[in-house]
């Protein structure tokens, strides 16, 4: 791919030195000057730190982007990646977790896998990557990918051996639309656990998980204590309140702690499938367990602190896109409709101030599903078996070219491709280094896992999304 342009480039510069003489002592002299220097030599491109890592060259960087893709005079705002640089002869990550950009350096799995460079990149509006004033109208999937592929075309002359986009949950949502939008910028997509709620209107695949999910008994107890929860809410909501008020919490999203507290019960039996194995029904609590152990499985599990204003206003951004674009699942729950004071509470718009406008395109979801299954080619969808999230998972078609979705068993919202049986392991890790170009280099053996040895600071695992969020 890449490689072989890349050859035939070089060819017609070598042409080209014939004819012209010393012409190719420029070029030799932008290969030889530091990553860093060439990286911020790209228009628009400004530096904040570096940080040392071993094998690599770490730098988090600003770059300034039109806040409106369609109208670039319309302002710009500074989006921050990050880059940890193995060398520009290696293959290129780009990765997004769909929300903000972690400071410190780390390796998502495809980049393991084939020992290259990876872009981080924070999704537009979430801070400090917000333009100022904040236009929410202007985000969207397709402004997002558009801010992907800027940044794409700003590195490519520097990386440009092949390229694979890559994210977990929402990011595996990011990864697909960047490929749907923009085909031609990529090699390859790894997207893990990617929810595809392609009719918003339609979530009878997510009341099917929660009535099939590991067995009759775990999912028996799981809803008799969730049942519990709220017929000792008077207890545990005062308890919540006291808690909030000691350590400065507030409420102002979500209309009150009770409010709130609702919000954590529902989302409570959601959460547990979404971090935690079949293997941990043990520690479930029964419905007769003291307050005291109730309250503190509810906090374990759905967490209270993340229903405040402090918890949930980082997050807005996603509640604003859930709202508008992305959709959110409504899950029944029969075993709980005679608790409930707040029907409808647990929606995007209870999540966004009331002064940032709301209005959801039915038409953004179906497209994307559309292409992945008709047109989509080098794609890998990575699920795991006891997700909520995969109970809409995307699906390749017939027209689909070397794409391919994969379950992992038994697997959560943290499944990758290493927790995959097998066959299906080596098959998607075949793929992964053949779209990145390293599938004949030396290291490579019909059971090579990665390229790289592991690291346990840089292959430390992400935590995928919070709560009922992807």
């Amino acid at each position: 791919m890449r490689r072989t342009l890349k050859w035939l480039l070089s060819f017609v510069v070598l042409i080209g030195t014939v004819s012209a003489g010393g012409a190719s002592a420029g070029a030799a002299t932008t290969a030889d000057t530091d990553i860093k220097d060439r990286i911020l030599a790209i228009k628009g491109m400004s530096f904040i730190e570096e940080k040392p890592v071993d094998g690599y060259r770490f730098f988090i960087l600003n770059y300034k982007q039109p806040v409106d893709h369609r109208n670039p005079d319309k302002g710009t705002f500074k989006q921050r990646i990050s880059l940890l640089h193995k060398g520009d002869d290696r293959p290129t990550v780009f990765f997004t977790s769909g929300y903000g950009l972690s400071a410190q350096p780390r390796r998502s799995e495809p980049t393991q896998m084939v020992d290259g460079n990876q872009v981080s990149m924070e999704y537009r509006f979430f801070t400090p990557s917000r333009p100022d004033p904040a236009d929410w109208s202007k985000l969207d999937i397709w402004q997002a990918a558009s801010d992907q592929h800027r940044v794409h075309e700003a590195l490519e002359d520097i990386y440009d051996e092949n390229w694979v986009s890559t994210g977990g949950s929402k990011g595996g949502m990011t990864a697909t639309y960047y490929r749907r939008f923009y085909p031609r910028d990529l090699d390859g997509t790894v997207a893990y656990v990617a929810p595809n709620n392609v009719n918003d209107r339609k979530d009878g695949a997510y009341d099917e998980f929660f009535s099939t999910v590991s067995t009759p008994e775990c999912r028996k107890r799981l809803n008799a204590v969730q049942r519990e929860a709220l017929v000792r809410r008077g207890e545990i909501v005062a308890r919540y309140e006291k808690w909030a008020e000691e350590e400065g919490y507030t409420f102002e999203l979500a209309g009150n702690a009770d409010r709130a507290y609702e919000v954590v019960v529902l989302d409570l039996v959601w959460a547990f499938w979404q971090y935690h194995l079949e293997s941990d029904c043990d520690t479930v609590p029964s419905a007769d367990a003291p307050t005291d152990e109730l309250y503190a499985f509810i906090d374990q599990i759905s967490g209270f602190a993340f229903y405040t204003d402090q918890g949930l206003t980082p997050y807005v951004p996603y509640y604003y896109q859930a709202g508008t674009e992305l959709g959110q699942p409504d899950v029944r729950n029969p075993h709980l409709d005679d608790l409930l004071r707040y029907p409808g509470i647990n929606a995007p718009r209870t999540f966004v101030p009331r002064d940032i406008p709301m209005e959801f395109d039915r038409h953004a979801m179906p497209d994307i599903d559309r292409w992945v299954r008709t047109r989509s080619s080098e794609m890998l969808f990575v699920y795991g078996e006891n997700d909520p999230w995969g109970a809409e998972p995307f699906r390749v078609g017939r027209h689909s070219d070397d794409s391919y979705v994969f379950t992992a068993p038994g697997a959560n919202h943290g499944a990758d491709i290493v927790d995959l049986t097998d066959d299906e392991r080596k098959v998607a890790t075949e793929a992964l280094l053949d779209w990145a170009d390293v599938a004949d280099e030396p290291e490579v053996t019909a059971h090579t896992k990665r390229l790289t040895a592991p690291d346990k600071e840089l292959d430390k695992k992400v935590e995928r999304g919070r709560t009922f969020r992807p």
